[in-house]
């Protein structure tokens, strides 16, 4: 089950306002990276539905983590049926994210009091999202459906949405201030945070810096946006 409540995570996702992205079929590896994450300073990692027995290699991640630090919120990503969210529920997922939006999948997540954020790329979607309990709804995929631009224009006549684009992002000063002036509240990034280049050559602390200088352009960001 679950480690960290609905809300913690929620609140988690507004705070920090980025969560990293990956799969790796290497348990070793996939330990590493979140490792690495972490002490980029973002402690909410999703690990993605890709490969065959996705869900042993994330089952072992889970385990390990929650004996050997009580501060990751692990969750899980590529979630598109109730039967695979349950299965990673299961196996400790605190957060479920998905490239569509589908009700049973937020039925399962609701009765377990997990956050799911489906995949939208239409007001209606967002719309329809919130209604079946998405507090934070994935923009997917976030430069193709209109990027700031499309979040800007959504939340103008409806502020209450919370969004998080993923795809389309990069972890530079114009892409994020561009997103986070469009109103959204956090940011999926995937393998322009966690370089292929960098796992292969196992330099976690590459991509350690990586995160930690994203976090710090979303931190200047908000900073500025609070003085203003």
């Amino acid at each position: 089950m679950a480690q960290f409540s609905k809300l913690e995570v929620l609140t988690a996702m507004e705070e920090i306002g980025l969560i990293p992205v990956f799969y790796n079929n290497d348990f070793e590896v996939a330990a590493e990276i979140v490792k690495a994450c972490v002490r980029g300073g973002a402690k909410l990692v999703e690990f993605t539905n890709r490969g065959d027995y996705a869900y042993q290699v994330f089952g072992k991640l889970s385990q390990h983590f929650s004996e050997s630090d009580e501060e990751i919120i692990l969750g899980v990503g590529s979630v598109i049926d109730p039967y695979t969210a349950a299965l990673y529920i299961n196996n400790g997922a605190n957060f479920i994210v998905g490239p569509i939006l589908n009700p049973e999948v937020a039925k399962i997540c609701n009765r377990r009091q997990v956050a799911y954020s489906g995949g939208c790329g239409t007001a209606s979607e967002i719309s329809f999202a919130n209604e079946i309990g998405c507090e934070i709804v994935k923009i997917f995929p976030g430069g193709l459906v209109g990027g700031p631009a499309f979040a800007k224009s959504v939340l103008a006549p409806c502020p209450w949405y919370k969004l998080m684009p993923t795809g389309g992002v990069s972890p530079t000063e114009e892409s994020l201030n561009a997103w986070f002036e469009a109103g959204i509240v956090c940011v999926g990034m995937g393998s322009k945070l966690i370089v292929k280049e960098l796992v292969a050559a196992k330099d976690w602390s590459g991509i350690e810096q990586n995160v930690r200088n994203a976090l710090a352009i979303i931190r200047a960001f908000k900073e500025k946006k609070q003085s203003a």
